[in-house]
């Protein structure tokens, strides 16, 4: 399968459009099968980087557009910087403060014993766990 071939059914599963922005900018995202955790300036700076013609507010709308659709999560590190998780199991991250880079943690070693009692009428969506490393 191409890397064109990966991210156009990759925006299908989402039941998103192809459009030739959503192409380019996915194929940046899954083109190559792996998994990536880009803000929305890192993947501005790939796409220029590429040769694409998009502007950062069309990357911040197709982010949140793969969001909503269900492609990637937003992982929200500090109130300002959030990240984008082509990856949508649940796992942890890990969060280096030194780098300001975003990289996944081994799941297998993380136990939640309980999540307190949600609110009536609620439900958890998702339970996000970041630990936060600097250099000892």
């Amino acid at each position: 399968m191409t890397s064109t071939d990966r991210s156009a059914e990759w925006l299908k599963t989402g039941g998103l459009r192809p459009t030739r922005q959503r192409l380019a900018l996915a194929e940046l995202l899954v083109g190559d099968g792996m998994n990536r955790h880009v803000t929305a300036e890192s993947l501005y700076a790939l796409s220029s980087e590429a040769g694409e013609k998009v502007s950062l507010a069309t990357v911040y709308n197709t982010l949140r557009a793969f969001c909503d659709a269900g492609l990637m999560n937003e992982v929200v590190v500090d109130g300002s910087k959030s990240y984008f998780d082509t990856r949508t199991d649940d796992h942890p991250h890990f969060y280096w403060e030194d780098s300001h880079s975003l990289t996944d943690a081994p799941a297998e070693e993380l136990e939640i014993a309980q999540l307190p009692q949600v609110p009536e009428g609620m439900a958890v969506a998702r339970v996000d766990v970041v630990i936060r490393l600097r250099k000892a």
